[in-house]
C-alpha cells in the first residue's frame, strides 16, 4: 500500500510541475496608444506635437509713439491803438500830472462824454486818447493850471453784442484781438440750427455804420454786433 501512495503522489506532483509550465509569466501592460487612453493614463496624445515653452500671453500695454506737443505762440500784447475813436460804455484812465484830485478812471456816459472835477463835461465820443487829452488839458488851462500835463488811455474797451444762434445771446466785454469765432465761444458756442461759415457784422465808426458778411476769422472792434444766422437745411 505503501508503494501505492508514493507513486500517486509522484504522479500528481508531476501533474502540477507540468501545469507551471505551460503559463507564460505575466507581461507588464502596455500603454494604450489611441489619445482619450493616454489622456487618462496622464500621458499626452500621440498625435499632439511635443510640448513648447510656455508663453506670457497675457496683454502688454502697447508703446505708443510720443506725440509731439505743439505749443502755440502767445498773442500779442493789446496795443493802444493811437487812432481808436471813443465812444459810449469806454472806460478811461486820465493822468493830470501833480494833481491826484484829477487823476482818476472815467466811464464816456450815454451822451458820450466825461465829468471830471473843476471843468465838468468834456466830449469824449468821436476822439482818439490823444484828442481828448488836448481838449481836457485846453480846459485845465482856462483859469485852473497853468501848464498841465495830460495823459488818457483805454481802460477797458466798450463791449460788443452777439446775437442769433448761440447758446447765450447777450452783452460781453471786449477783448484786444478778438475774432468772431472767439465771440461765439464766450457767447456759449454755435446753437444747433447755427451757420457755422460766416456772421454778420455791424460796425459803426465816424464814418457811419456799415453790415458786413465776414468769416468767423475776421477781427472785431468794441461796440460791434455779431449775428450769428440760422442755416436753412
Amino acid at each position: 500500500m505503501r508503494s501505492v501512495r508514493a507513486l500517486i503522489l509522484c504522479l500528481l506532483t508531476a501533474l502540477a510541475l507540468s501545469g507551471c509550465m505551460r503559463h507564460p509569466a505575466p507581461e507588464a501592460a502596455a500603454r494604450p496608444h489611441n489619445d482619450l487612453d493616454a489622456l487618462a493614463y496622464g500621458g499626452r496624445p500621440s498625435s499632439a506635437p511635443p510640448p513648447t515653452a510656455r508663453r506670457d500671453m497675457r496683454a502688454r500695454p502697447a508703446r505708443s509713439a510720443a506725440v509731439p506737443v505743439v505749443y502755440a505762440a502767445a498773442p500779442p500784447p493789446a496795443m493802444h491803438d493811437p487812432a481808436y475813436r471813443l465812444d459810449t460804455g469806454d472806460r478811461l484812465r486820465i493822468v493830470v500830472y501833480g494833481q491826484e484830485g484829477l487823476t482818476n478812471t472815467y466811464l464816456v456816459d450815454a451822451g458820450g462824454k466825461i465829468t471830471m472835477p473843476l471843468i465838468g463835461a468834456v466830449a469824449a465820443r468821436g476822439r482818439t486818447p490823444a484828442e481828448l487829452s488836448a481838449a481836457i488839458a485846453a480846459r485845465l488851462r482856462d483859469g485852473y493850471i497853468r501848464h498841465p500835463y495830460v495823459a488818457a488811455e483805454v481802460e477797458a474797451y466798450r463791449p460788443f453784442f452777439i446775437l442769433g444762434e448761440v447758446a447765450a445771446p447777450g452783452q460781453y466785454p471786449f477783448v484786444p484781438n478778438m475774432t468772431a469765432e472767439s465771440a461765439v465761444a464766450i457767447a456759449g458756442g454755435f446753437s444747433p440750427r447755427a451757420r457755422r461759415d460766416h456772421v454778420t457784422i455791424t460796425h459803426t465808426d465816424a464814418r457811419g455804420t456799415v453790415r458786413l458778411v465776414v468769416p468767423t476769422a475776421t477781427l472785431l472792434s468794441p461796440g460791434d454786433t455779431v449775428l450769428v444766422d440760422e442755416r436753412w437745411f
